[in-house]
């Protein structure tokens, strides 16, 4: 059933047709959508229904249309690709580049201009594989992750694993996230975490509590965890409650960008993005997901992704940058973190 499944993505794939291809967190589930034509479609107010595909800055959402639907149980007993274990080679001069914009922003953060920012950059991988190969590898070795491959031949083809949710919604009532700290997981379970990462994890819980308490009721906020996604470990914590009013589209845009994935405060430190990465992010940070299926919305921040073009892969990645980071550690954590699939690739 499930490469049965894959011979229809394949045969999308090959019509040039849109399509995505993805696996919820800790279900065996794989779901394919398929868009009859390639017309680009958007998102008008978020009372569509369709697989949405947002950018990090607010360009117009594209949706795909569900034509087709098709669905199979992926065999996770069967290993479809083992990590190479062969070593990231490091680009001295990317290392140095972010080692001074991470000073940089240190420099900014403490002289007042905001309290943390979220600095990214990519990395240029050669590609060999077929990109279906890539996203059952990706099941394999991410099961706990949102896992994806989408294709539309006017925005390009995207896959990943993530382990943030930005938004869940079934009705009125919703869970979200915030997703903060990382440090690599090296088998022990008692997590020590520094007062960095603490730092940045309640920023973006406070920022989340902040704008929900004229929007929702019955808010309710769980206990920080640590939560393994792949080599890595992150801070998380859970907020839930019910929203006051009809309508996504509020909501989704007072969350993202979140503090997770831009900043805080939000305009400042979006500002020293665009001044200073110099590149366009496109839909890494952005978000994805099931829009208003059966009334329910599953929405996802798009992290550990790359952007397949032709014999290469553009891998992304970035780290949280507050007053007491060290800038050796963030570029180490940015390694850490793109090893999700340049491991793979």
């Amino acid at each position: 059933m499930f490469l049965e499944l894959m011979d229809k993505v394949s045969a999308q794939f090959r019509d040039r047709l849109p399509f995505v291809v993805y696996k919820k967190p800790n279900e065996a589930q794989v779901t394919a959508l398929f868009q009859k034509d390639n017309k680009l479609h958007s998102v008008l107010d978020f009372t569509e229904t369709g697989f949405v595909m947002a950018a990090f800055e607010w360009k117009p959402t594209v949706l795909l249309r569900a034509d087709e639907k098709h669905e199979a149980k992926f065999d996770f007993s069967t290993p479809q690709n083992c990590k190479s274990g062969s070593e990231i080679q490091i680009d001295l001069e990317q290392k140095s580049i972010h080692l001074d914009l991470v000073q940089k922003s240190i420099a900014a953060i403490r002289q007042g201009d905001f309290k943390k920012v979220v600095l990214s950059r990519k990395i240029e991988a050669d590609f060999n594989k077929s990109p279906l190969e890539l996203f059952q590898s990706l099941l394999f070795n991410y099961p706990n992750a949102f896992c994806y491959l989408w294709f539309h031949p006017k925005t390009g083809l995207w896959l990943g694993a993530t382990p943030e949710i930005l938004l869940h919604v079934r009705n009125k009532e919703f869970t979200t996230i915030s997703l903060a700290g990382t440090q690599s997981y090296n088998g022990n379970d008692q997590v020590v975490w520094g007062s960095k990462e603490l730092e940045e994890q309640d920023l973006v819980t406070d920022y989340i509590l902040d704008i929900l308490q004229d929007k929702a009721s019955n808010i309710k906020k769980g206990e920080i965890e640590s939560i393994r996604a792949g080599n890595l470990l992150h801070l998380r914590t859970k907020i839930s409650g019910v929203f006051l009013e009809e309508g996504l589209d509020p909501i989704i845009k007072f969350l993202h960008p979140t503090p997770a994935i831009c900043g805080f405060p939000k305009l400042p430190a979006l500002e020293f993005i665009h001044n200073n990465e110099n590149y366009d992010r496109e839909f890494y940070t952005g978000f994805l997901g099931e829009l208003n299926f059966d009334a329910e919305t599953n929405l996802y921040v798009n992290l550990r992704c790359a952007q397949i073009k032709g014999s290469k892969a553009i891998v992304y990645t970035g780290g949280g940058i507050t007053q007491d980071s060290d800038p050796e550690k963030e570029w180490e954590e940015t390694v850490a973190k793109s090893k999700t699939l340049l491991e793979l690739i």
